[in-house]
């Protein structure tokens, strides 16, 4: 049924794509969309809207939706080294590794692009389908997709940048900042738009798995209220999530990841892609870029694994060897034998023991590249929902609570084997935050969570610090110098990244 619903939302998405090209802040800004249809003349029809709502979808599969191609944001973690072999990108990726990249960096603009292009595309929905003569359940269906989605790109826009430009039509607008708390308050109202129009996810046909849910525009916003400390309505909306009945925990961690798990009960938004290059063909190359480089000859090998988060794992803890792809490792009938390229074992830009291996989430049965892109990233599973739930309930002082949805995950991880991962007794708050924050750190690994986790829980000039962190301004991206150079100077640039 997977396969169904991939093959015509793949080729819905491409048409709607045709019809809105434009993949620059400033193309989307100064000119139409480029193709046969013309903002005039589209979305005007009930198929139309559905055209436009998945043309926003489809921006999930850009390869430069994920952080420019790059997993950056595990990259400037201490989950993840560049990885490749030591001289691929060593002079435009590599400087992530140690803090000193520069905001002429190529990734940053192509992200910011990218995000901007998926805005556009949302806000085409938002103001034209409204006034389209069709069914109102499915139109505000429809409209309740697109506040979702960019609700969802614009939390990555203001966790990276901090205060953005709010661009709420498809009018050209002068490019000024507004504030994270604008930003921030347009998310919030989205998603409770959002929330008070979308099907939960058992009310979706099989046809239509991956569509934005009432549950993911939760999930989502309990998160939200997590980075901005309001913890009271993490925990509400997170608490929501679980009661609803609609998402559990895979029986096996690994399954969560893996073409097994595709939309399955742990999934609450995930992009559903192909196992074919390119995104016209539903490609998604977030996996690509991160697979086994070498023998099998599968991707690029970025996002390795450091020492330090193999050695955070608990004694036995099975998730290891499910986040991690060692060299020698079976998989599905392949040995992995690596990059003849790449040291087996070497030291990295800090000093430490650097081990070639490989990103395990990812991973997709095959032995050549195209499979590879058919990875079904997962933005938000169920674990991290209980997560969220347990250290938002711990902040608020309840802690036997927190307890109960922490452990829930150690338990899943355990897989019935009682002698490894203990539940967890501590009651002491800020001992159990620590806590809260080591398992999201293993049980999340390398899903992109860890280096915002740090900045928002004030962790990472310490955890960061001797990896090269700037307290002061390494917490946000520069803005792309392109962006303030096209204001004139009008668009300022975040501190520390002036010069």
């Amino acid at each position: 049924m997977a396969t169904i619903m991939k093959s015509k939302l793949k080729i819905i998405s491409i048409i709607a794509l045709l019809a809105m090209m434009p993949v620059a802040c400033e193309d989307f800004l100064d000119k139409p969309p480029q193709g046969t249809l013309t903002q005039s003349s589209f979305p005007t029809t009930a198929q139309d809207a559905l055209l436009a709502t998945n043309a926003v979808y489809n921006t999930l599969r850009e390869s430069n939706f994920n952080s420019g191609l790059f997993p950056l944001m595990d990259i400037m973690s201490d989950d993840t080294n560049k990885g490749s072999n030591p001289d691929d990108a060593s002079a435009t990726i590599g400087p992530f590794d140690r803090f000193e990249h520069v905001k002429t960096e190529g990734a940053i603009l192509r992200w910011w692009n990218t995000l901007y292009l998926a805005v556009r595309r949302a806000n085409v929905v938002l103001e034209k389908v409204p006034s389209i003569p069709m069914e109102e359940t499915l139109k505000n269906r429809y409209l309740g997709e697109a506040s979702f989605l960019r609700a969802f790109f614009y939390f990555d826009l203001v966790r990276a940048w901090g205060g953005v430009p709010k661009l709420t039509s498809t009018v050209p607008q002068e490019l000024i900042r507004s504030s994270a708390d604008e930003i921030y308050a347009l998310i919030i109202d989205d998603l409770l738009f959002a929330i008070s129009v979308l099907p939960e996810k058992s009310q979706y046909s099989s046809t239509n798995q991956g569509r934005a849910t009432k549950g993911a525009a939760k999930g989502l916003l309990a998160k939200v209220y997590l980075f901005r400390g309001d913890f009271n309505n993490a925990s509400n909306y997170a608490l929501e999530v679980i009661n609803s009945m609609q998402y559990d925990l895979e029986p096996q961690f690994a399954t969560a990841h893996s073409v097994n798990g595709e939309h399955g009960i742990e999934s609450v938004f995930e992009v559903a892609s192909f196992g074919a290059e390119g995104l016209a063909n539903g490609g998604n190359q977030y996996g690509n870029v991160q697979a086994v480089r070498g023998t099998p000859n599968r991707g690029w090998g970025f996002n390795r694994p450091t020492k330090n988060l193999r050695d955070d794992f608990e004694s036995g803890d099975p998730r290891l060897d499910a986040s991690v792809i060692f060299l020698g490792e079976v998989l599905d009938g392949v040995t992995i034998m690596g990059d003849g390229a790449t040291p087996d074992v070497s030291v990295d830009s800090h000093g430490q023991e650097e081990i070639e291996c490989y990103n395990q989430k990812v991973w997709t049965p095959g032995i050549n590249v195209p499979p590879s892109f058919g990875h079904n990233r997962r933005f938000l599973r169920y674990a991290d929902v209980l997560l969220i739930a347990a250290e938002a309930l711990n902040e608020t002082g309840n802690t036997a609570q927190a307890l109960t949805y922490l452990n829930r995950v150690r338990e899943r991880a355990r897989e019935g084997n009682n002698a490894i991962l203990p539940d967890i007794i501590e009651t002491d708050k800020n001992l159990l935050r620590d806590i809260i924050i080591h398992e999201r750190r293993v049980e999340l690994a390398m899903e992109g969570h860890r280096f915002w986790d740090l900045v928002r829980t004030g962790k990472a000039p310490t955890v960061l610090g001797p990896l090269g962190f700037i307290t002061g301004k390494h917490e946000l991206l520069p803005i792309p110098q392109t962006e303030i150079d096209l204001t004139q100077g009008k668009m300022d640039q975040n501190p520390g990244w002036e010069n």
